[in-house]
């Protein structure tokens, strides 16, 4: 098992790009500030659980590969990081698309909120990116199994980006009428957020494995 200094520096590693404005925050925005936040955090649920089976499929899949090959984890690595660059172009590019999300008051039931959310967080690039580029560099050959390591970061991963994004939901869902009366805000936001994953995909491509 991943010693506690592990955790704490996976942790805050963690916490830095969950905080980074990207998909699940620009969906779980969008669903409070149309839907309120009920919606918000329903969309939350599903986003974490979702991106919690791709931490599971990607530590199943890749943890012993990476942990046996030097060049499959800079190989890795780069693609991770290329992935954060090319979402965090995208990201700029369909500001007005997301702005569009954000305005879209049409009521939807809950169980198709969570559902949706589901697939967003099992298909975020962003996300995948973290877990096959990141995780393996806190993986430890004489802390056991590597796939398992990857699930324990994977849970505690999961669970401070369902914290951090609820936070995001209830401050929307709070806040929807003055997000809502200028698109133009959003799109402000997705930019930003766009540049930030650029910047940390760059950061990525040059790290060093801890």
């Amino acid at each position: 098992m991943p010693s506690p200094t592990t955790l704490l520096a996976f942790g805050v590693t963690a916490l830095i790009l969950i905080v980074i404005p990207g998909p699940s925050v620009l969906f779980t925005l969008g669903r409070s500030i149309a839907l309120g936040r009920a919606a918000g955090i329903t969309s939350v649920a599903g986003n974490t659980l979702g991106s919690l089976g791709l931490a599971l499929a990607v530590a199943l899949g890749v943890g012993a590969l990476v942990e046996a090959s030097a060049v499959l984890f800079l190989i890795v690595k780069i693609a991770g990081a290329a992935y954060l660059v090319y979402l965090g172009v995208r990201t700029i590019l369909q500001r007005k698309k997301h702005a569009a999300v954000a305005t879209d008051a049409a009521p939807a039931p809950l169980r198709r909120i969570f559902g949706q959310a589901l697939v967003v967080g099992f298909t975020n690039p962003k996300s995948l990116a973290f877990f096959v580029a990141v995780l393996p560099q806190f993986a430890r050959a004489d802390a056991g199994p590597v796939p398992l390591q990857l699930m324990v970061f994977g849970v505690l991963f999961a669970a401070i980006a369902f914290c951090s994004d609820s936070v995001w939901a209830l401050a929307a869902g709070s806040a929807r009428d003055w997000f809502a009366r200028s698109p133009r805000r959003i799109e402000t936001l997705s930019a930003t957020g766009g540049a930030m994953m650029i910047a940390l995909g760059g950061v990525l491509a040059f790290a060093r494995r801890i």
